[in-house]
């Protein structure tokens, strides 16, 4: 695995945009990041590929080790979270997609940081920016890259089981947000479903429907929401959840808020001590570890995430930590020239489907970290 900067292409913005990529920069600095690509071997890739597939099989086996031992307070879930769950698991609903954030050098097997189960974006940049950025510049190269193929054939896999064809999708507030359900609409279009957008704060409880419906007070039976469970089931409407959930599908399903809390780590540590590609990991603690990552159990974008070895290496602020923190063994993050990239790997159903890279200056990946493309030889 090598960083290889080269120049951007001088007309890179008005190309990003013509695919959907209107969040590109932040603030003066590009978000989307064309000065360097990162470079694997076919080997590599072949790594990447099996870890993600092991990890997520590791990963299902730890959900059903929760539900079935009523673990839900250890993960900072609550007793109503914990019985949506229960009945979700047991139905088995099925799942789009997920994003694993790994720890790669290249030589050595890859160690899971986390995994965003429930909202994980960057899907766009991953999928659809990439992909034409190396048709363009490298089309002799080859790059980890289904993704979209691997949404599409999810969307077609569930729509048999779906409850309505038409699926809503919601989001609140974000050009970035905007931009994945907008995507992930395109390829449930393209599965044969019908798409259709909603704000989240427009989603409404109708009693004598028995259903959460639209504007026009259409019942919603299929809704992607890229808004997490741990704060949903916090909002006043939750509490009609129960009453509409068999004829009512949730994308993600609700037992992906098992994944959500890194408290999942401890239970993937305790499941499987020693794996290869897991990174040891405490709740409340840092046990007998002195070189470790402090991680809020629902903290997003590095927030509130501390560093330590030897003292305090790096810290970040935010409003999470008062639902507790898991303390993750702290694995070296590779340092090419000052950039420190994690990898993320996509898995769509349940399978490995690509990967894309995101960079930071520092150990801790925030809402700034660059996303540079890869390709592989």
């Amino acid at each position: 695995m090598r960083r290889v900067t080269i120049e951007p292409r001088p007309d890179w913005k008005a190309k990003v945009e013509q695919w959907g990529m209107l969040f590109h920069t932040t603030g003066d600095a590009p978000y989307w990041f064309e000065g360097a690509y990162y470079e694997f071997t076919a080997a590599q890739i072949d790594q990447l590929e099996e870890a993600t597939g092991e990890l997520h099989r590791l990963c299902l086996t730890a959900v059903d080790y929760v539900v079935s031992h009523k673990l839900y307070s250890r993960l900072g879930i609550s007793e109503f979270a914990g019985q949506l769950i229960d009945r979700s698991w047991r139905r088995r609903d099925p799942s789009l997609y997920g994003r694993f954030d790994l720890a790669y050098d290249g030589v050595n097997p890859p160690k899971m940081l986390e995994y965003n189960a429930d909202t994980p974006t960057a899907l766009l940049e991953a999928a659809v920016i990439q992909w034409h950025w190396r048709e363009e510049l490298f089309p002799d190269a080859d790059q980890f890259n289904s993704i979209w193929e691997g949404l599409v054939a999810q969307w077609k896999a569930m729509a048999v089981s779906l409850p309505s064809k038409t699926a809503y999708f919601a989001s609140v507030d974000s050009l970035e947000d905007d931009m994945t359900v907008t995507m992930l609409c395109d390829t449930a279009m393209e599965a044969g479903l019908a798409g259709e957008y909603i704000d989240l704060k427009a989603v409404g409880w109708h009693p004598h429907l028995n259903a959460f419906v639209d504007m026009q007070e259409r019942p919603i039976q299929t809704l992607f929401k890229l808004y997490p469970w741990e704060w949903l089931v916090a909002e006043p409407f939750a509490q009609h959840i129960p009453a509409c959930e068999l004829g009512m599908r949730w994308l993600e399903p609700v037992w992906k808020l098992v994944l959500s809390s890194k408290g999942i780590l401890t239970i993937l540590w305790e499941l499987n001590p020693n794996h290869p590609l897991l990174l040891e990991a405490y709740l409340g603690s840092s046990g007998p570890m002195t070189s470790y990552v402090k991680k809020p159990l629902f903290g997003r974008e590095g927030a509130n995430v501390t560093i330590m070895e030897g003292g305090v290496l790096e810290q970040s602020d935010g409003e999470y930590g008062a639902e507790g923190f898991v303390f993750q063994r702290l694995q070296p993050i590779p340092n090419l020239g000052g950039n420190h990239p994690v990898v993320g790997s996509w898995i769509c159903g349940d399978e490995p489907h690509g990967i894309g890279i995101r960079e930071s200056d520092g150990l801790i990946t925030n809402n700034v970290s660059r996303f540079v493309p890869h390709l592989f030889r």
